[in-house]
């Protein structure tokens, strides 16, 4: 299960920054952090959020989950959803305060190698320690 949850994780991230970007551009008035990332909004957040919800909720139905795990599932995903959110901006951060644009140029225009990681820095231990306490 190792490889298809670590997979699970990507997609949760992965999902919250498409949902994030797609609605924040479509939707965006109410900025999130505009000192530390200004081009992120509170709409890109919701949209995001609402992307990963759909496709746990997916995933759930699909495998065929009882009601409760699907519950907790959804639960989850909001909560390694806004804590990848953190991760964003807590790098975004560490780079305006160094005074830095991209954090390398091995990924031009993408904000450097950091931002394809910043989220899943954050989110990967929250998923892993929300598995641990569901295990049974």
């Amino acid at each position: 299960m190792g490889n298809w949850l670590i997979l699970a994780v990507m997609v949760l991230v992965w999902g919250a920054d498409i949902g994030a970007y797609f609605s924040g551009r479509a939707f965006g008035k109410r900025k999130l952090a505009p000192a530390v990332s200004p081009g992120k909004s509170w709409e890109g957040v919701y949209g995001g959020l609402a992307l990963t919800l759909v496709i746990a909720l997916g995933v759930g139905v699909v495998r065929g989950w009882p009601v409760k795990d699907i519950f907790l599932a959804l639960l989850a995903t909001a909560i390694v959803v806004f804590i990848s959110v953190v991760g964003d901006l807590t790098e975004s951060m560490f780079k305006r305060q160094a005074g830095i644009k991209d954090s390398s140029n091995l990924l031009p225009g993408h904000g450097g190698v950091l931002d394809r990681i910043d989220s899943l820095t954050a989110a990967i231990p929250i998923f892993a320690v929300l598995l641990w306490m569901t295990a049974s």
